[in-house]
C-alpha cells in the first residue's frame, strides 16, 4: 500500500475520525476510515510515531493464584464485558503513574509491585491507532466502588477455574480473552 493522504473529518471529545487514502499494489484508491486520540494528525508518520495513550494492568495476587479483571458496562456495545483495568495516560504521567492511578480509580486497589512493562501494542488496530502499554505486577487492598459516576465496573479476583468458566459464558475484550485463556491453561 502506498500512502496518498489523510483528511480529518470529525473532531469529538475524546477521539478524532479521520478518512485515509492509499493506492494497492494494483494502483486502486482505498479510503479507510480510522479514529485516533490524537486531534492534530496531519501527516503519515503521525499514524504510528507517537507515545502510548493508556494503560493496561494485568495483575495477580501475591501467589499468582488469582487475576484481576473488571467487569464493566462498555456504552459501545451497550452490555458488561470483562477486561483488564486500564485507562488513559493524563499529560504528564508516565505509565507507571498512570498504572497505579488507574488501578486505585477503577477497583480501590494498591499497585503493590510492578513485574514487567510490555511494549506497546495497538487497542483496535482495525480501526484505530490507539496504543498501550501493559504493565504486569502484583495488586492488594480492599475492592472499592470506581471513583468515576461515568464508568460502571465490578472489579474482582479470578481462580483459574473460574476463568474458565467465565470464557465460555462471558463477553470479553479480546485482549483479555486471549490471556486469560493462556494463563488459566497452564
Amino acid at each position: 500500500m502506498k500512502f496518498v493522504k489523510l483528511v480529518k473529518k470529525e473532531q469529538g471529545k475524546y477521539i478524532t475520525r479521520y478518512d485515509l487514502t492509499y493506492l494497492t499494489e494494483d494502483n486502486k484508491e482505498k479510503r479507510y476510515e480510522m479514529i485516533s486520540r490524537d486531534s492534530n494528525i496531519t501527516k503519515f508518520p503521525q499514524l504510528h510515531s507517537r507515545e502510548a495513550d493508556a494503560v493496561v494492568l494485568i495483575m495477580h495476587n501475591e501467589d499468582n493464584s488469582k487475576i484481576l479483571l473488571n467487569k464493566e458496562f462498555r456504552l459501545a456495545v451497550g452490555e458488561w464485558v470483562f477486561n483488564f483495568p486500564a485507562g488513559l495516560i493524563d499529560a504528564g504521567e508516565t505509565p507507571e503513574i498512570a498504572a497505579k492511578r488507574e488501578l486505585q480509580e477503577e477497583t480501590g486497589l494498591i499497585l503493590d509491585k510492578i513485574e514487567d512493562v510490555i511494549g506497546e501494542s495497538y487497542s483496535a488496530v482495525g480501526f484505530s491507532n490507539e496504543k498501550n502499554i501493559c504493565i504486569v505486577g502484583k495488586a492488594s487492598g480492599t475492592f472499592q466502588k470506581s471513583s468515576s459516576t461515568m464508568e460502571e465496573i465490578e472489579a474482582n479476583w479470578y481462580s483459574k477455574e473460574e476463568i474458565r468458566t467465565l470464557l465460555k459464558t462471558e463477553r470479553f475484550a479480546a485482549r483479555t480473552q486471549a490471556y486469560c485463556y493462556l494463563w488459566s491453561k497452564y
